[in-house]
């Protein structure tokens, strides 16, 4: 299927960073980013215990023609703990809650959130076709996987886009993925692709954010790899001035640039932050910037792992060397 070129992500806005704007103030960053033009939300069972899925539900009612919309399922907060789980009565139940919270008959793309590792991955696929073929959803997707996992998957069935972190700062898809999605016609869909915050220079100091934001436990922001990184900071905002455009901006441009399949989909709580974010789909970056920020943010120049052990045992997309 066709992405539009980029996404917005809805995470944000019930979920991990910090405390969440009020439900109303969520509403009003959706329907305005509606308004501006946003033609394609993700959002997911995990984000906010199912509470992101119902404020993108409000925010579609009278309007779902306009919108390719994304959810994800096989992992959920189960009594308040996350769970991975993809067994396909677990995933065909939460498609079915999924529509039921968003408010629709039919999710245009569906990720299985985190291959379940005590699951083939082709029975949590096949679930997924299966309910394709019910018209529940249209499409599977595949999120933090491998190129193995990839491939296996779409023994079963076809695969129409892997959703894994893609930014300056986390490469990972360039140890295969970025390819192998090109050359089998998926989409490579980019979350955090202006790096949680930090290529928009938006964090300032770590310890500063809120107790449960997810930044708090991950090794790039902390201690001796924080200062490390924050020290790439005053060249990177130079960049963005001489290319003239924002930090953000600059950080979305590359990505962007890395292949005309390759969608970004930055999240904020902040309706000016979506039309910043999606003006970088129309700015003339020159390509020998680009390259310098590529240069200048980069694994050999970044410290820290992107996740700490726990969350990276959950992940199967390929890693560097040292990173966990």
């Amino acid at each position: 299927m066709m992405l539009p070129r980029m996404g917005l992500g809805c995470m944000n806005l019930s979920h991990a960073y910090g405390i969440p704007p009020s439900p109303e103030e969520g509403l009003a960053v959706l329907r305005g980013a509606l308004d501006a033009g946003v033609t394609h939300l993700d959002t997911a069972t995990l984000y906010g215990g199912g509470r992101n899925e119902d404020l993108v539900g409000r925010a579609l009612k009278g309007r779902r023609d306009e919108v390719v919309l994304a959810s994800k399922g096989g992992m959920a907060l189960v009594d308040g703990v996350k769970v991975i789980d993809g067994r396909p009565e677990t995933l065909r139940a939460q498609v079915d809650a999924s529509l039921a919270r968003l408010g629709v008959e039919h999710i245009d793309l569906y990720y299985l959130h985190r291959w379940d590792r005590n699951v083939p991955i082709g029975e949590s696929v096949g679930a997924l076709a299966a309910l394709v073929d019910a018209g529940k959803i249209g499409a599977i997707g595949l999120s933090e996987v491998s190129v193995a996992r990839l491939r296996e998957a779409q023994q079963v069935a076809p695969i129409a886009a892997v959703q894994n972190e893609y930014s300056l700062w986390s490469r990972n898809p360039e140890l295969g993925m970025l390819e192998a999605t090109r050359s089998s016609g998926v989409t490579l869909v980019a979350f955090s692709p202006v790096a949680r915050g930090f290529l928009s220079d938006s964090v300032g100091d770590p310890d500063a954010l809120a107790p449960k934001d997810i930044r708090r436990s991950m090794p790039r922001f902390q201690g001796e790899n924080w200062q490390a990184n924050a020290a790439l900071l005053p060249a990177w905002r130079a960049l963005a001035a001489e290319a003239g455009c924002t930090p953000a901006q600059l950080a979305l441009a590359w990505v962007l640039s890395r292949g005309e399949h390759v969608v970004p989909i930055p999240g904020t709580t902040r309706l000016d932050h979506v039309r910043e974010d999606f003006a970088a789909l129309t700015l003339p970056i020159d390509g020998a910037v680009l390259a310098r920020a590529g240069e200048l943010i980069d694994t050999a120049t970044v410290s820290g792992p992107r996740y700490a052990p726990g969350p990276a045992a959950e992940v199967d997309a390929e890693t560097f060397e040292g990173d966990v």
